[in-house]
């Protein structure tokens, strides 16, 4: 697995700079994998890796090779993807976990060729798209970011950071179908689950 079209990250990007200095200064990650992903991957998937997106020292990951998949885990801090490294490593999954340091708006995968695609705390329009177009037939996309209500406590937050009424699933393309889609209770989050169509061949 490889981030296709994906640049090295500047030294000076400020998304890497933050987040970079987070796990340096000793934050010490839990490594529980998120509820959506959980009932993600107790669904029915067909072959293939999983792209955990913004992942960070995800338990996500740890537990989707857990499951026998290989993962993609694209994220900005380079410190962040050490620290799941080491954890993969430890507990003997690091030859099924690809750490990939890219910026996500540069992220260009390999169309249809993911099971699972998921990000669980980042919201971008155009990486979403390619996210979507990443996922294999018959996989599913999960997804859970901020929704516009967070800007209440927040009013500093950026509009394009957080989804508007209806979406993610507004911006589903053709060949998707909503499985669930539904506000977190009490976090300003919406999460989202969908299924992309199986491609049937028919021979006449």
């Amino acid at each position: 697995m490889s981030a296709e079209g994906a640049g090295p990250v500047p030294g000076d990007h400020a998304d890497r700079i933050r987040w970079n200095a987070k796990w340096a200064a000793g934050s010490a990650p839990s490594f529980t994998p998120h509820p959506l992903a959980v009932r993600a991957l107790a669904l029915d998937l067909p072959d293939g890796p999983v792209a955990d997106l913004a992942c960070g020292p995800s338990g996500t990951a740890l537990l989707a090779a857990e499951h026998g998949r290989r993962v993609a885990a694209v994220d900005v801090s380079e410190v962040a993807l050490g620290l799941l490294g080491e954890e993969a490593r430890r507990r003997g999954l690091g030859h099924l976990i690809t750490p990939v340091h890219a910026d996500l708006s540069a992220w260009v995968p390999e169309s249809r060729s993911y099971a699972l695609v998921l990000a669980t705390g980042f919201w971008d329009a155009g990486v979403f798209a390619a996210a979507a177009a990443a996922v294999a037939d018959g996989g599913l996309l999960a997804w859970e970011a901020l929704t516009a209500e967070a800007r209440r406590a927040h009013p500093d937050l950026p509009s394009q950071w957080c989804l508007a009424a209806g979406e993610p699933a507004s911006l589903l393309p053709p060949g998707f179908s909503v499985l669930d889609q539904s506000e977190v209770p009490g976090r300003d989050r919406r999460r989202l689950l969908a299924r992309r169509t199986s491609f049937i061949r028919f021979l006449y």
